[in-house]
């Protein structure tokens, strides 16, 4: 009988596609335990099975705003890009490919959200500073601010950004978001939300981040509206979301699963987003909300979000 010779297994041997590699990445997503580790490890074997030249490429501006929603991170990679792993449509656009084609395809909201170039009229170094508010009958109510730092990035352009969001003990901790185009306090906000998601129902960090991202690729609902900013009209893109109506699970928070979320954003105000809501109703139709948090720019007039209780 011949020797009997084994050979190291491999995962980036079986990452021919970019489904595989979507499928692959999505499945870690869902086993991660909260840390990041084994997203960071499929990203790693990502990274390998593409090449990291192709894979720069194609990270490159589509990918380095989205740093919060997967909270993990990948090194520099070429132009010292800092590229994120917190990718709400997933490494090789796990929202975003077609599978009747096996191309990428992005909806409405979120070209509008996260490839829209938010911060294009900025001069850095510039401050941003946003009102953020929550109340209803779930929790104490309270007022608090967003300020966001934005500096140019080491080549002169627009724009690192750094925030304070919130503070005292309800301070966030925050990564700085390098080389952004998208205005980072909106994945600051919804890291923020995923992170009350997680101590309101013990729920996965993770399937919260999951259900948002795939909400904002199929199911939002775009339209447009007037608003006011210091006091003059402008117009805005309001993008309404419900992660939750539809997911499986829901059995398991069933209180907080028709929560909505709201973002309106605006080419007529500084850094391109007017603000952003989101709601959680409470059962009986004319009760107040349970949950209801705002965050606004500085000068906004809020608009009202009572007509999207039901």
């Amino acid at each position: 009988m011949g020797e009997l010779k084994l050979s190291r297994w491999d995962v980036v041997d079986h990452l021919k596609t970019d489904e595989d590699m979507a499928l692959y990445l999505d499945a870690c997503v869902e086993e991660d335990e909260g840390d990041g580790s084994l997203i960071r490890a499929a990203l790693g074997d990502i990274a390998r099975a593409r090449g990291m030249t192709q894979l720069a490429k194609e990270l490159q501006g589509r990918y380095s705003d989205r740093i919060i929603i997967y909270d993990i991170r990948l090194p520099r990679v070429l132009l010292g890009i800092l590229i994120g792993a917190a990718l709400l449509a997933g490494l090789i656009g796990l929202s975003g490919l077609s599978p009747e084609t096996g191309k990428q395809d992005y909806s409405d909201a979120e070209r509008i959200i996260f490839m829209t170039e938010h911060l294009g009229k900025v001069q850095p170094p510039q401050t941003l500073a946003y009102r953020f508010n929550k109340h209803g009958s779930l929790e104490a109510d309270f007022e608090d601010k967003v300020t966001l730092r934005l500096s140019p990035t080491a080549a002169g352009t627009c724009c690192t950004g750094e925030a304070d969001f919130l503070s005292a003990e309800r301070r966030l901790t925050l990564p700085t978001v390098e080389d952004a185009h998208a205005n980072p306090v909106i994945l600051y906000f919804l890291e923020h939300d995923v992170r009350d998601m997680n101590r309101l129902t013990k729920g996965q960090q993770n399937h919260f981040r999951k259900r948002i991202r795939m909400a904002i690729y199929q199911g939002a609902k775009v339209e447009e509206r007037a608003l006011e900013y210091l006091g003059r009209p402008v117009s805005a893109r309001q993008v309404l979301i419900t992660p939750y109506a539809d997911d499986p699970s829901r059995g398991r928070f069933e209180q907080y699963a028709d929560k909505q979320y709201v973002f309106w954003l605006s080419d007529e105000v500084p850094g391109g987003v007017f603000g952003i809501a989101s709601r959680m109703n409470a059962a009986d139709a004319g009760a107040e909300p349970l949950i209801v948090e705002e965050l606004y720019l500085e000068g906004a007039t809020p608009p009202d979000i009572t007509a999207l209780a039901r």
